[in-house]
């Protein structure tokens, strides 16, 4: 089953995400790791997608927010799951951005609407994750995501 949270601050919300497991027909990913072919077969074991991520243009102030949000599923998903691996969709411009949460990009030129820019296909395992953004994820207790 997947997830799809928001995220709240003061009684307002001010972002969304979805969490969808790989592999059951669901994940859009699913269809990209096709297309992009020679992905490992072990990198779809325990695979969840993130996407669908929205903040409010009023509540935008920069990485760390997305830090915090990111944070916040991941420690969700992995508290709750078996989850070894995570994959998105995103512009090329995004994927260096979640370079900095540990994910790295393993396909690119996936499409999109003519005159647009191709998406990437980006993968990080939950170590690389951890890693990255140690410090920051909560402590592992039960998270509610509304």
């Amino acid at each position: 089953m997947g997830v799809v949270g928001a995220f709240d601050w003061a009684g307002t919300v001010f972002g969304t995400i979805r969490v969808l497991p790989m592999g059951q027909g669901i994940a859009p990913c699913d269809a990209l790791l096709e297309r992009a072919g020679g992905i490992p077969p072990a990198l779809r074991e325990n695979a969840w997608e993130v996407g669908r991520l929205v903040l409010d243009p009023g509540h935008r102030g920069g990485p760390d927010l997305l830090r915090r949000c990111l944070c916040l599923t991941l420690a969700h998903v992995m508290d709750h799951t078996d989850a070894r691996h995570f994959f998105a969709s995103c512009r090329p411009a995004l994927a260096r951005l979640y370079r900095r949460f540990g994910m790295e990009v393993i396909a690119r030129d996936l499409g999109g609407c003519p005159g647009d820019e191709p998406y990437v296909l980006i993968h990080g395992d939950v170590d690389a994750i951890e890693r990255a953004i140690g410090d920051d994820l909560p402590a592992r207790r039960p998270l509610v995501l509304q």
